[in-house]
């Protein structure tokens, strides 16, 4: 058996890059009092504004009762309210404040900068063969599209420690 160097493993080098960029977005994040699950659903609602908590909890992969919580925090820092369901009396829409909008701006904008400091060594070129090789790899890996797979693991961490 040949001893292979963890530097010269493609697993290890991803691990290692993946686990330096979510320390450093969620630094980010947390100097607007924010971590990655509230901005899963800021960003979930800035695609589509009102969606129900169900269809967050669905989209995001997490229990409903997690969805519940994480409406509260955002609802606590005027991030988004909570209506009536125009469709369904029994669900409460969610919808994104101006305050929220704006952070979802900064946070894009910062977002913008890590990604373009990550990907620095890599000229144009190289970054537009790099993002459709990592879509293959996380679709071979039967990840869901845009949603971070911590998110599910960090909610019941914290919903534990409670």
């Amino acid at each position: 058996m040949v001893n292979r160097p963890l530097d010269s493993r493609g697993v290890f080098l991803l691990s290692q890059i993946g686990h330096h960029v979510a320390y450093r977005f969620t630094e980010q994040l947390s100097r607007l009092d924010l971590d990655p699950a509230h901005f899963a659903v800021l960003g979930h609602l800035a695609a589509e504004d009102g969606r129900s908590q169900q269809e967050l909890a669905d989209l995001l992969r997490v229990h409903r009762n997690a969805m519940v919580g994480l409406v509260d925090e955002l609802q606590e820092r005027a991030l988004v309210t909570r209506r009536p369901h125009p469709d369904d009396r029994r669900a409460h829409a969610v919808h994104l404040t101006d305050h929220a909008r704006e952070m979802l701006e900064a946070v894009q904008s910062e977002a913008d900068a890590l990604e373009s400091e990550i990907l620095a060594p890599l000229d144009e070129s190289e970054r537009s063969l790099l993002i459709p090789l990592l879509h293959r790899i996380a679709a071979h890996a039967d990840l869901p599209a845009g949603i971070h797979p911590g998110l599910q693991r960090r909610r019941r961490a914290r919903r534990n420690a409670q």
